[in-house]
């Protein structure tokens, strides 16, 4: 049954309070309702878990077609895997993830744990360090640039350019003005590259082999390229630095990962639960539907509002609280169905060797008090000081 009354907020997703601190403001959008009409946005946000999960599997109803929250963007993304929806999507799907596979994934873990713990022993010698500068930006860098084969300007141009290709697909304030440019530059360089730009043997050629063969359109391999660099980064970092902060913030969960690092994937899915590396997506709902007595009505843009739904009292008991030991296999920071992130076990790899390197080699350490980016899109550190180092 319909209800008659629609929840309806003026809550502002994009403004610095809430995206400092979305938790409060998550928690009484659950509390008003399953759907909430955003006006200020002009968008219809999914608060709990239980709907936000059929909605990332009913891409047919909630299509990906409006993944920003500009229509600029949503133009500008049309024909990538990104907004695409089956079939289409499939074998753009296909080329991304071909490279991804737990099977290639596999050969890649042996330098992926070698580079992390190199880097972290040499930031033990040192005593103290920015684990954001030092550490969660410094082995993405390393591992995803070298898997894409990107080189040169465009290598030390991968994170600014990252930072930006998730800014403008907010809403049209501040931060996505600003962003427009420095994405400009991103997108400009993935419709000029060629395979040779690329290193031999990189999962950046690769792609561009795929469009040879005619597996994909050739058109396309440079869209897929600039996804792998817009979204390689950005949210390992995030997820990285977010679970340095939380085990900073939570020593005896620390001592329990020291004790029996076989919890180190729980905490990670933890990490993950707990601080959603993206703060929402969007989608182009299709068709009338009704969420749990709502009517969303069809042509509006619904809001995903991943770190909401696994902060859902209805699903995870005491959601607020850090337990290594919980292992949240069915959190929602990775999405889920056709749209689910590509990228999710290279960045549980690199999340691991961190956290291995760290429980091996670190009895204890002490962090000061973090500095929060501030990302229309994703939930990330600027600063975190690591003030003193126990060696094990």
């Amino acid at each position: 049954m319909t209800v008659e009354t629609l929840a309806t907020s003026d809550l502002d997703l994009f403004a610095d309070e809430v995206l400092l601190d979305p938790y409060p403001y998550f928690a009484q959008l659950r509390k008003q309702a399953a759907v909430v009409q955003l006006t200020t946005n002009g968008v219809w946000a999914l608060t709990r878990y239980e709907h936000i999960r059929e909605a990332l599997a009913n891409w047919a109803t909630f299509s990906s077609t409006a993944v920003a929250f500009n229509d600029d963007m949503n133009h500008a993304l049309t024909g990538t895997s990104l907004a695409t929806d089956p079939p289409d999507h499939t074998a753009l799907r296909a080329a991304l993830t071909e490279n991804l596979s737990p099977r290639a994934l596999r050969k890649l873990k042996g330098d992926i744990d070698a580079k992390a713990d190199a880097l972290v022993a040499r930031l033990v010698e040192r005593g103290s360090f920015d684990a954001i500068e030092d550490l969660a930006r410094a082995l993405p860098l390393e591992v995803v640039s070298d898997l894409i084969g990107v080189q040169g300007e465009a290598r030390a141009n991968m994170f600014r350019w990252a930072d930006a290709a998730f800014n403008v697909l907010g809403p049209m304030n501040q931060r996505t003005i600003e962003n427009f440019p420095i994405a400009g530059e991103l997108f400009q360089w993935s419709l000029q590259v060629q395979a040779e730009d690329l290193t031999p043997g990189s999962m950046g050629r690769a792609i561009f082999d795929a469009g040879e063969r005619g597996d994909i359109p050739r058109d396309s391999c440079g869209h897929i390229v600039h996804q792998y660099v817009g979204a390689g980064t950005d949210t390992t970092i995030a997820s990285i630095g977010n679970a340095i902060a939380l085990l900073g913030a939570h020593p005896d969960q620390y001592e329990l990962l020291r004790q029996d690092p076989s919890l180190i994937p729980s905490a990670f899915n933890e990490v993950l639960r707990l601080e959603a590396p993206v703060h929402a997506f969007g989608r182009r709902v299709q068709e009338d539907v009704e969420v749990d007595g709502t009517l969303i009505p069809a042509g509006v843009q619904a809001a995903i509002l991943f770190g909401s739904g696994n902060r859902d009292p209805r699903h995870y008991e005491n959601p607020d609280a850090f337990d290594v030991r919980r292992n949240p296999i069915d959190h929602l920071s990775f999405g889920y169905g056709v749209h689910g992130c590509a990228g999710q076990g290279l960045a549980k790899l690199q999340a691991h060797a961190v956290l291995e390197a760290l429980t091996r080699r670190v009895r204890r350490f002490v962090v000061g008090e973090p500095v929060r980016h501030l990302s229309n899109m994703t939930r990330s550190l600027e600063k975190l000081p690591v003030l003193e180092v126990e060696p094990a």
